[in-house]
């Protein structure tokens, strides 16, 4: 381990942390609402449901300072849900890692969906009426049938999720600045590398751990999610 943080040093270990941090919280805190509107527009037909596709897929569309800027103008703390957020719960978010959370979540949001959509459509809608005609309940046919059906949509999407909020930089910077040890992720401790003289090298060093860091998360899904398809096959 001290063998790391010579390697990466102090600002660019506690960086690493960070975004390790965030990301988790950003997959974790996001994933249950994701695969909640995967199912939504997957399965039901209703009005107004293109507009939430494309309210879904806009951080895809916008450029990511913009968002970060709208997140400001929404969660700061002279901000109407964010003054609401600290004054009933204490929670501030504007340059604060808990913010960082946000924008991550945010901007991992559309992929997260998009994929665990695709995995929703691919399960054959016969099997979940089948179980309705037996009598069970919306939520057991989705516990039951749907969502064993997309457990490896749903890990692609957590991967997805993670690794966007990894590397997220735009909305991440606006929203929270870049803060060494309070909200500076990886991306950002990159760009505040390459900012200062002879800091190439180190700039390098967190590129490199950026790439091993994503394809191994990406390896790991493979498995994880060939071994999830291969026991749903099973049962």
């Amino acid at each position: 381990m001290s063998a790391i943080v010579d390697f990466l040093g102090p600002q660019g270990w506690q960086a690493v942390l960070l975004s390790l941090k965030v990301s988790f919280w950003a997959v974790l805190c996001s994933l249950p609402f994701a695969i909640a509107i995967a199912h939504v527009l997957a399965r039901r037909v209703f009005p107004g449901k293109q507009l939430l596709n494309g309210l879904v897929h806009l951080p895809l569309i916008l450029p990511p300072v913009v968002t970060g800027y709208l997140l400001l103008l929404a969660f700061g703390r002279t901000a109407p849900i964010g003054a609401w957020l600290e004054q009933s719960f204490g929670l501030v978010l504007a340059f604060r890692w808990t913010g960082a959370v946000l924008a991550a979540a945010v901007m991992g949001f559309p992929l997260m969906v998009r994929a665990i959509r695709l995995s929703i459509e691919a399960v054959d809608p016969k099997l979940e009426q089948a179980a309705s005609t037996l009598g069970a309940s919306r939520w057991r046919v989705f516990t039951s049938i749907t969502l064993p059906l997309t457990l490896p949509g749903i890990l692609a999407g957590g991967v997805l999720g993670f690794a966007k909020a990894v590397g997220e930089f735009g909305a991440t910077i606006t929203f929270v600045s870049n803060i060494p040890g309070q909200t500076q992720t990886l991306p950002s401790a990159i760009y505040a590398f390459l900012q200062v003289p002879g800091g190439e090298v180190q700039a390098i060093r967190l590129v490199t751990l950026s790439i091993v860091l994503a394809l191994g998360a990406l390896f790991l899904s493979e498995v994880l999610a060939r071994r999830i398809a291969k026991r749903v096959g099973q049962a």
